[in-house]
């Protein structure tokens, strides 16, 4: 009979930022649950701006970071949960509204597609360089309008170029603030967490 032991299986790399936390379930529900809860709180972080119904907020920026961080799964999950909380009363959509009835509600379904995209993107290296988060988050920004500009047109009855001055234009320098912000964020973070392991 051989004395040998087996080698201990070669732990997985993660994939994303939270697989470097343990406890896989109870983690995976708080992450969900806080994806959520942290989209809900940015969402109060909000701006009226006049001539248009959606405001500035910081949701965007704070979806686009829970997929990066939380991958596709757990993102969609925390994303879904937001919209479904939001649409039944919960008060944090932007500006503390909440219900299905809202122009801007296009742009929060778009967030459960970002999210997911983002997630995957990020699960195979789509945040470990400058370069790579930027055209990341872009993407995952192009995302939320792809969805919100036609909910915009349809809940207003307004054409395409309505809808883009209403619901795009106003937000494009921010936007571009939000990705360079996650470009310098997240590089950082995964060699934060490669020094400590």
């Amino acid at each position: 009979m051989s004395t040998a032991h087996a080698a201990p299986a070669a732990r997985r790399p993660a994939a994303v930022l939270s697989d470097l936390l343990p406890g896989a379930l109870a983690r995976d529900a708080a992450l969900v649950a806080g994806s959520a809860a942290l989209v809900g709180i940015a969402a109060q972080i909000s701006i009226p701006l006049p001539g248009t119904p959606v405001p500035v907020s910081g949701q965007t920026f704070a979806v686009l970071l829970a997929g990066a961080a939380l991958g596709r799964t757990r993102a969609a999950l925390g994303m879904l949960l937001y919209l479904a909380a939001g649409v039944a009363g919960v008060p944090w959509f932007a500006e503390g509204s909440s219900g299905a009835s809202m122009p801007s509600l296009g742009y929060v379904l778009g967030f459960v597609l970002a999210a997911a995209v983002v997630g995957r993107l990020a699960e195979r290296g789509g945040d470990r360089t400058p370069l790579r988060t930027v055209a990341t988050m872009t993407f995952g920004t192009a995302l939320i309008y792809l969805v919100g500009v036609p909910y915009l047109m349809a809940s207003l009855h307004v054409d395409l170029a309505k809808a883009l001055h209403l619901g795009v234009t106003p937000f494009l320098a921010g936007d571009v603030l939000k990705v360079l912000l996650a470009a310098g964020l997240l590089p950082v973070a995964w060699r934060l967490a490669g020094r400590r392991r």
